[in-house]
């Protein structure tokens, strides 16, 4: 089954038209951003699918943008504050007709989606998709930068990844006749299998430098706490996928180890998100936030429901909030996230804090 939600025709419209858009063939010293993943990286490119997982309307983007352009928060998210500090622009999402400037990247990432294939399919970019625009990209640079130029550009750039929440809670609250039945550890091994692909083709194609985010503690979100109390009569958070949560983060650590053994040139930046996340759940003053386990925006139990964020359930100040809607993190904690991923200390990002990573030949 597809991958995507619109048509073939339409689909291939856009990306020929993306494809056809000038570049600007400036050269710079400055390093590119590519970004992958889900609902935590996409800055809009659901904008552009007929899906239902969109952050396209009010009150998303009011804080800062004053309008909503396809991002999950009252503001900018993680990618957008790693561009501002690697002194890059914005970076746009592929799917945007807009684009006429590929030298400092690309956003790829796609609300929803998963390192799964039958993750959310047909109605999110799933990783192999977003590899497969990927690859469009370098082609495109390869025209028009020349191919000494683009290798250059690439193993230079730095490649973020975000991915696997949609994987966990789809396997932790799906009906057992929608899916296969899958071992915990099982079903782990081939999100970290398909990610870990993933890592290589890009690395095949010039890739060298690359950011990660281990999953957050989001059996904990609002979303999750809602739905455990519906589902369970329980007040507290889905046990479930935080338990995947944390074989999965076990697990990436090892496969990152084990591919900067393999692969050569590879170096890499692990961001514990969920240390960085669950400290602020429970601890959420230490921070500056007012409140950790209820969203800004939304209705029922938590204001945990996704779809119930609209302008009369906003509350009055969103940055006192850790999460702005039930999973999605306000701006201020995606500005404290990042800035960790940036120049954070070993404890929390290894074996670099992207700062130092950009400056690795």
């Amino acid at each position: 089954m597809a991958d995507l939600s619109f048509n073939n025709f339409s689909f291939f419209l856009v990306l020929f038209a993306s494809l056809l858009v000038a570049a600007s063939c400036r050269g710079h010293s400055r390093n590119a951003l590519f970004i992958f993943g889900g609902s935590w990286n996409d800055v809009g490119n659901n904008n552009y699918m007929e899906t239902a997982i969109k952050a396209n309307f009010l009150p998303y983007g009011e804080t800062f943008f004053k309008n909503a352009t396809g991002r999950a928060s009252n503001g900018r998210l993680v990618p957008d504050f790693i561009a501002g500090f690697a002194k890059l622009p914005l970076i746009p999402p592929y799917l945007s007709p807009d684009n006429n400037e590929f030298t400092n990247g690309l956003n790829y990432a796609s609300a929803g989606a998963g390192a799964l294939t039958e993750t959310n399919i047909g109605k999110t970019i799933g990783l192999k998709t977003q590899l497969s625009f990927f690859k469009f990209t370098k082609k495109h640079l390869d025209v028009k930068l020349g191919e000494a130029k683009t290798k250059t550009l690439l193993s230079r750039a730095l490649y973020m990844f975000s991915i696997g929440s949609s994987d966990y809670i789809t396997f932790a609250t799906h009906k057992k006749t929608e899916l296969p039945s899958y071992a915990r550890e099982e079903y782990v091994k081939m999100v970290i299998g398909n990610l870990t692909d993933a890592i290589q083709e890009i690395h095949n194609m010039g890739g060298r430098k690359f950011g990660f985010s281990n999953i957050g503690d989001v059996g904990c979100s609002p979303f999750l706490r809602a739905l455990n109390n519906a589902k369970n009569n329980g007040s507290g958070c889905m046990d479930e996928v935080t338990v995947l949560a944390e074989l999965h983060n076990k697990a990436l650590a090892k496969a990152l180890n084990k591919l900067q053994r393999k692969l050569e040139g590879f170096k890499y930046s692990n961001f514990d998100l969920y240390a960085a996340s669950k400290e602020r759940i429970d601890n959420p003053s230490k921070y500056g936030f007012k409140e950790g386990k209820v969203a800004c925006c939304g209705t029922g139990p938590y204001k945990g429901n996704l779809t119930g964020c609209c302008p009369k359930t906003v509350c009055d100040h969103a940055n006192d909030y850790l999460f702005f809607d039930g999973v999605h993190p306000t701006e201020k904690a995606n500005y404290q996230y990042a800035k960790l991923m940036w120049s954070g200390r070993a404890d929390t990002v290894k074996p670099y804090n992207l700062k130092t990573l950009l400056k690795k030949i």
